[in-house]
């Protein structure tokens, strides 16, 4: 299906908001302080299609959250500057369609404090360590949860 159609007018006209939600579909951010644990994530998610932007920290992240839109958002629980809590909470604020892409990740298995918000958040976590497939199976899942959102709220 095309995102063109024609006007009353006889011009050729794009759906924008069609276009904004593909373009924001592939789009990944992981946040995350171990940038060698990033940089592989990237590069796997990149071998599978997607466009990935890293913040090393909460502050970093709603900075890009700012500007951009995606179709999920990888946040690591325990990071310097603004912890993955604390990132959603200020997502929750400017951005609140986004909190449903969210996956938190950590390797804190077992601390309660991080159970306790993902339990309040009703929130999807992968604990570190964890298989790609695992990974990439969770991104799709997140998707097909989200696909028929705008990119933007209306």
């Amino acid at each position: 299906m095309s995102g063109n159609f024609n006007s009353p007018y006889g011009e050729k006209t794009h759906d924008l908001d069609r276009v904004a939600r593909w373009a924001a579909r592939k789009k990944v951010l992981i946040l995350d302080d171990d940038f060698g644990f990033a940089d592989m994530i990237r590069t796997l998610l990149e071998q599978n299609g997607y466009e990935v932007d890293v913040a090393g920290d909460g502050v970093q992240g709603i900075k890009k959250v700012m500007v951009n839109d995606y179709a999920v958002i990888l946040c690591d629980m325990v990071m310097p500057n603004l912890a993955g809590d604390m990132f959603y909470t200020a997502v929750e604020r400017v951005k609140p369609h986004l909190c449903r892409r969210m996956v938190f990740v950590t390797g804190h298995k077992g601390d309660r404090k991080v159970e306790e918000f993902i339990r309040k958040v009703r929130g999807l976590i992968l604990w570190k360590p964890f298989q790609p497939h695992i990974l990439m199976e969770t991104i799709q899942a997140v998707e097909r949860k989200t696909g028929g959102e705008s990119a933007s709220p209306s």
